[in-house]
């Protein structure tokens, strides 16, 4: 029996493919390629390029593999881009896991992990955030992410559908063989952006707002590694294998780190004095956000490896020092 990897040339997919196959699992993978990239897909995966939105596409998919789970990572992920464009993330996103339901439900296929992710809490009315805390997405992105737990949820009342949700924080590192990494066009996370100087391809990293009711001024953010979230995934995997109900946990390392503080282990990680510039406050941004992720440790027995924030820049800094244009030959 295989698993199926919607989404697995993508950077968190690909992380867990690898994973996978280290495991002994057997491996399917579908992607679009829209933001996926064809050489993140590990040699021992079988690859179908085509989109969830295809009903006939993944009944075929279904229909030529045994496929016993599906880790679901395929969605757009631009929290800016699903306010200037909402329609194409409900299409994405709502659709495509409506039409993939459809397909799991006539080929019986009845466990399924998902991407989600903290988004889905919006403003956060504790630190360290909950599953039991309030779901009020600030942003579409979060908003589609919301509704597809909830797709998840009524399917499984209907038709026997069991599902984990993970949701987390700022995926960030590589894997440790440098093969394979973070490379996104346009690129909109702080640690690649920040690694960005030391290769040459900026002159400085901006931090937006130094005025927050923060230690120093700047966002907190909980980041975790993409290994680490690998194994969660698998490990939820394994919960769903094992006969257990749905679920939905956070994942996070439970400890913020300032955008200053991030920017400084940069600095020492790399060697360069990545100079900051500061401007005002970007709409939207929580001062703080960090996970509790007691409830993953304790039922899934997740425990992260690489919590380490300078071991995680260096992973990071492996890849794009080798990579500087990403996958691009």
């Amino acid at each position: 029996m295989a698993i199926l990897v919607l989404g697995g040339a993508g950077y968190i997919g690909s992380h867990t493919v690898y994973e996978l196959i280290d495991y002994g699992e057997q491996v399917v993978i579908v992607d679009n390629l829209e933001t996926g990239h064809i050489e993140a897909v590990h040699p021992k995966a079988k690859f179908y390029q085509g989109d969830i939105r295809n009903r006939a596409f993944m009944d075929r998919v279904f229909e030529e593999n045994k496929i016993d789970a599906v880790i679901h990572f395929a969605a757009n992920s631009l929290v800016g881009e699903s306010m200037t464009n909402p329609l194409k993330y409900y299409d994405n996103n709502l659709c495509g896991t409506k039409v993939l339901l459809e397909s799991m439900v006539a080929h019986r296929i009845d466990k399924i992990v998902f991407s989600s992710t903290a988004a889905t809490y919006g403003e956060p009315e504790n630190i360290p955030i909950l599953e039991t805390d309030k779901t009020n997405p600030t942003n579409c992105y979060g908003e589609t992410k919301l509704s597809m737990e909830k797709m998840f949820k009524w399917t499984g009342k209907a038709h026997g559908l069991r599902y984990v949700s993970l949701r987390y924080f700022n995926a960030c590192g590589a894997h440790e063989s440098g093969q394979i990494g973070e490379a996104h066009a346009p690129e909109t996370h702080l640690i690649p952006l920040i690694l960005q100087v030391p290769n040459g391809i900026r002159e400085s990293i901006t931090i937006f707002g130094d005025d927050y009711p923060t230690p120093d001024g700047t966002c907190i953010r909980d980041y975790i590694h993409v290994t680490d979230l690998a194994m969660a995934h698998i490990q939820a995997v394994q919960y769903l294998r094992a006969g257990n109900t749905s679920n939905i946990f956070n994942l996070g390392n439970g400890v913020g780190f300032s955008v200053k503080e991030v920017i400084e282990t940069a600095r020492a990680v790399t060697g360069h004095p990545i100079p900051a510039v500061i401007e005002g406050r970007r709409a939207g941004d929580p001062a703080r956000l960090i996970a509790s992720s007691e409830k993953a440790r304790q039922v899934l027995g997740w425990n992260p490896q690489h919590d380490d924030l300078s071991k995680i820049i260096a992973s990071a800094w492996k890849w794009h020092k080798g990579h500087p244009d990403g996958f691009a030959k």
